[in-house]
């Protein structure tokens, strides 16, 4: 049996929302784009952001930034919680959280990357999130808020619906330097998509989501305390997407190998793997070989697939993660991955 986890209630327009930094402090670095992003909090899903005292201080304190969720949790005025930026040291934030207040009051989280630490915290102690969403990047985009990231960001805080998740027509894993002006009027390129790849599309799954960004995955088993045993996530659709760091094939064989090793791999009938990021602002390599990397990162995944459940289901080069467009997906919630149809549902 997959578990039940409560799912926070729907938002409504006009509605005071959090926005806080537990990893990197963007807003202070880059404020204009800050603003951008909480101006079209405002005028697009017509929500009122309120900061807290770590939002846009750089340097901030694992307690510091931690208090900022609590009070976040603990203020019945605010109705949800969106991250600013993922970062690297989220995991040193979770020792100073006390579940008491999220239990009390579930309010819908939104971050990816290095916020898969709190949305894992948060699956630990029987709260669904979202897995996607910065304030930053995404709504801070300077040619505007993607559809597919909007779509499925109003249907997660104000519907009670079944969205069809859809592959794109182009996307991108370009990044435009956030220290020019251009990135607050412009966009980086697209290109192409390649669209999905199934592999062994042979059941219909539903159910909820776990997972998320596959290197901090690897850091919580690592740390192994905020982690369930592996039985716990029976049943369960497995996230998978990787960072702008851009691990190797190799590296992603060998993380989810250790999973394997765990008795973790063989307990998700489905996985539904990101669109890798195959660029950053230090290395652009012409498409051929990003495709190629992209390629690679697969091919890793299903080899581990095969070594600890060769029976799994899996869909690739879904758009979430890293890329843009980005999808907003339960995280905890409910997802139906339909091999013969060839389609997946988020269920918000």
């Amino acid at each position: 049996m997959s578990p039940s986890l409560i799912v926070a209630p729907k938002l409504r327009p006009g509605d005071k929302v959090a926005v806080v930094s537990p990893s990197f402090a963007a807003p202070s670095r880059f404020p204009e784009m800050h603003e951008l992003a909480m101006r079209r909090i405002r005028d697009e899903l017509g929500l009122e952001p309120v900061e807290f005292p770590a939002t846009r201080k750089y340097g901030s304190s694992p307690a510091e930034r931690a208090a900022d969720l609590m009070a976040a949790w603990a203020d019945p005025s605010i109705r949800a919680v969106f991250a600013t930026i993922g970062g690297e040291d989220q995991i040193t934030v979770l020792p100073h959280l006390d579940p008491a207040p999220f239990r009390a009051d579930p309010k819908p989280f939104f971050g990816y990357s290095d916020n898969t630490n709190l949305l894992n915290w948060l699956w630990l102690h029987g709260l669904a999130a979202y897995h996607g969403g910065s304030t930053q990047v995404h709504l801070g985009r300077g040619a505007g808020v993607e559809a597919p990231h909007l779509a499925s960001l109003r249907a997660a805080l104000f519907e009670t619906t079944d969205l069809q998740i859809t592959s794109v027509e182009s996307f991108s894993d370009e990044e435009l330097s956030w220290s020019s002006p251009e990135a607050l009027t412009s966009a980086a390129p697209e290109v192409p998509s390649p669209g999905w790849q199934w592999h062994r599309p042979d059941r219909v799954v539903t159910a909820p989501t776990w997972g998320g960004n596959l290197e901090i995955m690897s850091w919580n088993l690592a740390a192994n305390r905020w982690i369930r045993p592996s039985a716990d996530y029976a049943g369960c659709v497995l996230l998978l997407e990787t960072s702008e760091d851009m691990p190797s094939a190799q590296e992603v064989f060998w993380m989810l190998r250790n999973a394997g090793e765990r008795g973790l791999l063989e307990q998700f009938p489905a996985v539904v793997v990101a669109t890798a990021k195959a660029s950053n602002q230090r290395h652009r390599p012409p498409q051929e070989e990003r495709q190629k990397f992209r390629d690679d990162q697969r091919a890793a995944v299903l080899r581990a697939l095969e070594m600890y459940n060769p029976s799994a289901m899996a869909v690739c080069g879904v758009d979430f993660g890293h890329t843009t467009p980005q999808w907003v997906l339960p995280f905890g919630g409910r997802m139906t991955i339909d091999g013969p149809a060839r389609t997946i549902t988020a269920h918000f």
